[in-house]
């Protein structure tokens, strides 16, 4: 198996960042991403809490995009087949 079938999250074919995962660990992490942000909009309504909403809407999308820095394909602009 090649390195680059080891990544969870592929590039994207246009732009900037990555796709969906191709791996279930990628979508286990995009699941837990989702789920997790659920959480905080029903315990912190961002109405009640803006503060501590915001923070943890913030945090837990770097530390998404962090997995996604280490586990996917290296970013770089793309303009469509290489």
């Amino acid at each position: 198996m090649s390195p680059t079938h080891e990544y969870w999250f592929p590039a994207k074919r246009y732009g900037w960042g990555w796709g969906l995962p191709v791996r279930w660990q990628g979508w286990a992490t995009l699941l837990a991403y989702v789920l997790l942000l659920g959480a905080v909009v029903f315990r912190f309504q961002p109405a009640g809490h803006p503060l501590t909403f915001a923070f943890l809407v913030v945090l837990l999308t770097i530390a998404f995009v962090i997995v996604c820095w280490l586990k996917g394909e290296p970013p770089r602009w793309r303009w469509g087949k290489d």
